[in-house]
């Protein structure tokens, strides 16, 4: 574990709102709805503009022009209404938009890192893209659903109050709008430093998800270290960090807040005090210096509030941009434009491997494999071992194409594997990991995992073969029963028969299994022993293992050695040649005859 969450990356340089792009491409599938929520807004922004007139009527002509004073407080009795009504389908329809985006972004993102190779999430934490699909949608949620429309509602309201106190005093308006590009250079000059501070906050949040989901994890292993407390200091420290980094940005918000708002009503001030001179002199009635003094309010108001529109629209910026990367990261493993199509055959199929040389992307100092060549032929089982970091893990990563070679040819049935398409090509392997993947759903879609349209029988009839039916029947619900994450709920040795049951449900053609039997005790070992020993029948099969006596029944052996084969035979002809194999042998069977 390291004691530090990695840096995050430099934020791009692009314009302040630039990324808010990204939202206007999914809001835009939604015409309607955005011409009913602009609709509302403006109809409500109209009727806050004419509470003011409504106002300046009842003074004017109902207080002192002698009229009927009722109908002025109707007509300002129906602007409220109107208001109410407006506002709330303005509400409805933005707060719509908002739910809507977030959850086309949430499967826009999925489906793209679905598509991505194993190198993306080497380069990217899991847990930060956890963090960034949930932290990070939720304000993409709020500047959607909320602060775009305030944003709007203000501005529409700010320029339409505006042009309402240039009808009622040309001069006043004129003395108001000086204010104005000193407000803009506020929420401008500062706002690119906000958005900065937007995005590292965002991303320090990312790293407490990190080091929670960490520590949680391997709990057991924390306590049985007594590492308690120096865990709580670490997790200390990175909420430290993501607080102190908060803290700048609130303090940075609050200034740029208190520089436009002083802007904003110091103007307002000292227009309203020329009206109130104005008035005293004749050259206002009572009415319109009420009128622009509430409108004023609104424009004051509405301008006011911009500047904390603008801080959140920047905090937005910076989460889109964060899901921005997510969405639009290019996977290493495509399909060619015109795959070819993998021949089938009845009897298993040939992956064949040329002069391979291989290192990993986050290992570029460390070659994986050197001059790789072998075959397996269909039907055959070959066996890989060697040492810890010999490369036998690295062999079914290419042959399933999670990464391509450096140099040299993989090929499946005579077919080079960039040239077909990787989905194909994966069908037509099944794989029984070390660590079985059990998810966190029932026992029925966890076997259908291997085949998703197998019916009950088909599933019962794979779990009899992988000697897992007797376990499965007992669970409280059968293949109904919900398994816990992880599988939580089952064994060791049930957890392994269970994804042998899925690599038989799949009846894929060439089987790869990577140390299948490690770490089980030996009843359960003799059953996913039994289990594999028909798996394999028909099949093209890899075996990697480091327990020697799980691979003596293998029609060929391969051993490697930092990346090299340097010994190719079967069991009882490697012992005699008294190389690698010998020396791994007889450590492990000891004073066991090994041939």
């Amino acid at each position: 574990m390291q004691d530090d969450p990695q840096s995050p990356p430099p934020v791009k340089d692009r314009p302040a709102l630039g990324s808010l792009a990204m939202l206007w491409r999914f809001a835009r599938r939604y015409p309607g709805r955005i011409a009913a929520a602009l609709a509302a807004l403006i109809l409500s922004s109209a009727a806050t503009l004419g509470i003011p007139s409504g106002f300046r009527l009842v003074i004017d002509r109902g207080f002192m022009g002698g009229g009927d004073i009722n109908r002025w407080f109707e007509y300002l009795l129906m602007i409220v209404v109107v208001l109410a009504i407006a506002s709330a389908l303005r509400f409805y329809f933005v707060s719509w938009l908002g739910e809507r985006v977030v959850a086309d972004i949430r499967s826009a993102t999925q489906a793209n890192l679905l598509r991505q190779a194993p190198r993306f999430f080497e380069e990217n934490r899991p847990s930060e893209i956890a963090s960034r699909m949930t932290a990070d949608t939720a304000i993409v949620e709020q500047v959607v659903g909320s602060t775009v429309s305030v944003a709007l509602r203000n501005l529409v309201t700010g320029i339409g109050g505006l042009i309402y106190l240039f009808v009622l005093a040309p001069k006043l308006a004129a003395l108001l709008l000086l204010g104005i590009p000193l407000i803009l250079a506020v929420l401008i000059g500062l706002g690119r430093r906000v958005r900065g501070l937007s995005r590292a906050s965002q991303d320090r949040l990312a790293d407490v998800g990190t080091v929670t989901s960490e520590v949680l994890g391997a709990m057991k292993i924390v306590q049985a270290f007594g590492q308690e407390a120096r865990e709580a200091g670490r997790f200390d420290a990175t909420v430290e960090r993501g607080f102190a980094t908060a803290r700048a940005r609130i303090r940075l918000r609050a200034v740029m807040t208190a520089m436009v708002i002083a802007l904003v009503f110091g103007s307002i001030t000292a227009v309203m005090w020329q009206g109130a001179l104005d008035v005293a002199a004749g050259n206002l009635s009572g009415g319109s210096i009420a009128a622009f003094v509430l409108t004023g309010g609104l424009v004051a108001g509405a301008f006011g509030s911009l500047s904390e529109s603008w801080g959140d629209l920047l905090r937005g910026a910076g989460a889109a941009s964060r899901l921005d990367e997510l969405m639009t990261a290019t996977p290493d493993i495509v399909a060619p434009a015109s795959p070819r199509s993998i021949p089938a055959s009845d009897q298993g199929a040939q992956l064949r491997f040329d002069d391979v040389h291989f290192h990993y992307p986050t290992r570029p100092d460390q070659p994986a494999l050197h001059g790789l060549s072998f075959t397996v032929n269909p039907g055959e089982t070959v066996a890989i071992v060697g040492p810890s970091g010999a490369g036998k893990s690295t062999l079914i990563q290419l042959a399933q194409r999670f990464y391509d070679p450096n140099s040299g040819v993989v090929s499946l049935n005579g077919v080079p594997l960039p040239e077909a398409d990787p989905a194909d090509l994966r069908t037509m392997m099944a794989m029984v990991p070390q660590d079985s993947v059990i998810f966190a759903a029932s026992a029925r879609d966890n076997l259908r995992y291997g085949r998703w349209d197998a019916t009950d029988d088909q599933v019962w009839d794979a779990a009899r073969s992988a000697n897992a039916e007797s376990f499965l029947r007992a669970l409280p619900q059968g293949l109904d029963t919900y398994l816990g994450e992880g599988g939580a709920r089952l064994s060791g040795g049930q957890r392994q028969r269970l994804s042998i049951a899925r690599a038989l449900l799949r009846d894929a053609p060439l089987l790869l299994l990577d140390e299948a039997t490690s770490a089980l005790d030996a009843e359960s070992e003799r059953l996913v022993q039994d289990a594999l020993a028909r798996l394999v029948r028909g099949r093209s099969t890899i075996v990697i293992a480091h327990r020697l006596a799980t691979v003596r029944a293998a029609d060929r052996i391969i051993v490697m050695d930092e990346g090299h084969i340097v010994e190719e035979g079967d069991h009882n002809a490697l012992v005699a040649r008294g190389g690698l194999y010998a020396r791994l042998a007889s450590l492990q069977f000891q004073d066991a005859p090994v041939a």
